[in-house]
């Protein structure tokens, strides 16, 4: 079976030099993958020539005149570039071309097209943005949301660990993935008003074997594995994000500065090489890449917009996976099944929960 996918290869800081070696790599690795390369024609074929690949019979190049920037306002990306590589990606998936798109472009503008061009599943009442993170037990712990929704109520939370929940089913082939429920607290008394009514929905779903809750879990719980998925606001879920990112980057820092400070650092360096060099393949972000816009009638996936190409390939990986997995129906269903019409667990009798 072919899975076809859309890229946007203007978009992120660096576009085509990464987008196109990185998604001539993945079509050399993955028989069963197509690509449709959408950006400036002219740069997009110059670049593919450059890789010996302009011939390729599973790369194609459709043409977009404009690019959203890092910078433009949502305005700017919804109402004036209607011809954006960003836009005619997405337009790939609503009409069938592709079965997902991934773009490293601006995140708001992002969310904000692919919304306005695919539109909400039915049920849900908002996308969330979801990611993974490394933790002790070697495996990923996904996390949402990760920035698309700063203020939510208890139905939103509980359609992000449904939509979660899906996700995880289908990419790492978990048939009842556990989910944590962020907290400062793993005691059901902590916690704002909508986090202890988030649990309560979350509760009834597990006493009834729809979906496998296993209570509040704190921030050290992340990296610990405890749970396969937590479940936040997005405006908790990306100050963690970038508070992770930053943490990395300074032990990468204060690593590398050690072990070049002297002969004596360098030799202890030298030495162990090897498991320096597993500790950073374990604890690589490129290995992460790839976050997931969940809720969308369409698979939308979201590249850091520094990455490199060998990250970009991964974000690619991450949408093959998706499609290949038919993440997009199993949602809906489970969306469907799920979501009750009345979300408001104080209207829920105190007996049931």
């Amino acid at each position: 079976m072919t899975i076809k996918i859309s890229i946007d290869c203007m978009g992120g800081d660096h576009g085509p030099s990464v987008t196109i070696p990185a998604a001539v790599s993945f079509v050399k690795r993955e028989p069963d993958a197509e690509l449709i390369l959408v950006g400036l024609e002219d740069v997009i074929r110059a670049e593919l020539k450059k890789h010996h690949a302009e011939a390729h019979p599973r790369l194609s190049v459709v043409h977009a005149s404009e690019q959203v920037t890092m910078d433009d306002p949502l305005e700017v990306a919804l109402r004036r570039k209607k011809d954006s590589s960003m836009r005619v990606a997405i337009e790939q998936v609503k009409e069938g071309q592709a079965q997902a798109s991934v773009s490293a472009g601006n995140t708001g503008a992002l969310m904000a097209v692919a919304r306005y061009v695919l539109k909400t599943m039915s049920g849900v009442d908002r996308p969330a943005i979801c990611s993974i993170m490394p933790n002790q037990k070697g495996g990923p712990t996904y996390m949402l949301d990760l920035g698309a929704n700063v203020d939510c109520e208890p139905h939103h939370l509980h359609q992000f660990a449904i939509m979660g929940s899906v996700l995880v089913s289908a990419m790492e082939n978990i048939p009842r993935p556990t989910i944590g429920l962020l907290n400062v607290g793993t005691e059901d008394i902590k916690g704002n008003d909508v986090v202890k009514a988030t649990s309560k929905l979350l509760q009834l779903d597990h006493e009834r074997g729809a979906l496998n809750f296993h209570g509040n879990v704190e921030g050290n719980d992340i990296f610990k594995g405890t749970t396969d998925i937590v479940v936040c606001d997005g405006f908790t879920g990306n100050v963690t994000l970038k508070a992770v990112e930053g943490v990395a980057r300074f032990f990468a820092d204060t690593v590398k500065s050690e072990f070049t400070r002297n002969p004596l650092t360098m030799l202890s360096a030298l030495i162990g090489r090897g498991a320096l060099n597993n500790i950073k393949k374990r604890l690589s972000p490129s290995r992460y890449n790839g976050a997931s816009l969940l809720g969308l009638r369409g698979l939308v996936f979201k590249s850091h917009g520094g990455a490199d190409a060998y990250s970009f390939e991964w974000a690619i990986k991450r949408a093959y996976d998706a499609a290949k997995n038919d993440v997009l129906p199993h949602i809906s269903t489970l969306i469907a099944e799920l979501m009750p019409r009345n979300t408001d667990p104080s209207e829920v009798p105190s007996s049931t929960i």
